[in-house]
């Protein structure tokens, strides 16, 4: 619990609070939904799983993983919502499947566990099968498959960062236990390449903050190109000593987008603007440690009413990193994920 204590954002008990407030959301089947009665989707669910585990709740991490082996979908696929341990959304999105690999390698730094590797490979293994399966001639990957089977030619800037970053996470699995991985590692390079240099591939999305700062988070931008992105738009995102808006028009800020933004400030050695950036939100925690979604700040409200489990394990996860939890540092950080293939390779491959 070291690296969870980090000056102005979190003390050592209220990081313990934190946990306890995600821990006190989770079912006992292992799900861990957005909050107590409310829905759960795989994406958000895994993050929160991170959560538990650099706070040392390896237990109940371990739990949330076996609720994705348990409801995973024969085509490899989760729905996309879930409430009470029933699909309530039955289409199938393309980086809510692929985030396993991004928690179950975290997982599996955090602990050592090879048995729980090589138990849950087939289930990574088909996660990544369905993704790909969503794959568009550009390289790009189509952001979800319908209940009737069809699929947009469509593709989301974030969903893709997110899955670039998965499929990272899984070819390091894949090598860890020796499944050479052919496909992945043109996929992972294709997509990198994508996000990192086709805007024009995406739908416009360009409101939305998580467009702005995923294709770093992703780990698809680093260096100059990285820092300049930041730059270009943090006026129209930051409040300052508010934290981040979802959508640059609306006077909303968010918990989960500015942790996260944290955490991509981090992976390109901004710690002090991370740091600000949690600080500034500490105005949403509430006395059980948990975070509220969001504030209007014109109107001078939270909304939603809700404290999400992802909220609170988001800010865990980018004040880890910053207290240098290795698990934390070497998933995010991505300079010790495999890459896929050069960007060179892929241009010549499109």
């Amino acid at each position: 619990m070291r690296t969870l204590i980090l000056d102005g954002v979190l003390t050592a008990d209220q990081a313990a609070a934190t946990v306890r407030s995600i821990l006190a959301d989770q079912r006992t089947d292992g799900a861990i939904p957005w909050f107590t009665g409310g829905h759960l989707d795989p994406w958000d669910h895994v993050e929160a799983a991170m959560a538990l585990d650099v706070a040392g709740e390896h237990a109940a991490a371990g739990a949330a993983y076996r609720w994705l082996i348990d409801s995973q979908n024969p085509d490899g696929s989760w729905y996309a919502a879930y409430r009470d341990g029933v699909a309530s959304e039955r289409n199938r999105e393309s980086n809510f499947c692929a985030y396993v690999a991004v928690g179950v390698w975290h997982h599996y730094l955090s602990t050592g566990d090879d048995a729980f590797l090589e138990g849950i490979w087939p289930t990574v293994s088909r996660a990544v099968a369905f993704v790909l399966g969503l794959g568009r001639a550009d390289g790009t990957v189509s952001w979800r498959r319908e209940e009737d089977g069809s699929a947009p030619d469509e593709a989301l800037l974030t969903g893709c960062s997110s899955i670039h970053h998965a499929l990272r996470c899984a070819l390091a699995i894949a090598e860890h236990l020796e499944e050479p991985q052919p496909d992945w590692e043109l996929a992972a390079g294709r997509l990198g390449h994508a996000v990192a240099h086709h805007p024009e591939r995406f739908l416009d999305k360009d409101r939305y903050s998580m467009d702005w700062y995923y294709p770093v988070l992703g780990t698809a931008l680093r260096g100059a190109a990285a820092k300049e992105r930041i730059e270009r738009d943090w006026d129209r995102f930051v409040v300052p000593g508010l934290g981040v808006r979802c959508v640059s028009d609306r006077p909303w800020v968010t918990g989960g987008e500015s942790a996260e933004l944290a955490l991509a400030l981090w992976a390109i050695g901004e710690s002090t603007r991370a740091v600000e950036i949690l600080q500034s939100i500490q105005h949403l925690r509430h006395t059980d440690g948990g975070y509220w979604t969001g504030f209007v700040f014109e109107d001078d409200a939270i909304w939603p009413e809700e404290r999400t489990t992802w909220t609170a394990g988001a800010v865990l996860l980018a004040v880890a990193a910053l207290g240098g939890d290795e698990a934390t540092v070497s998933v995010f950080g991505g300079d010790a994920l495999p890459s896929g293939l050069t960007e060179e390779c892929c241009a010549a491959v499109h």
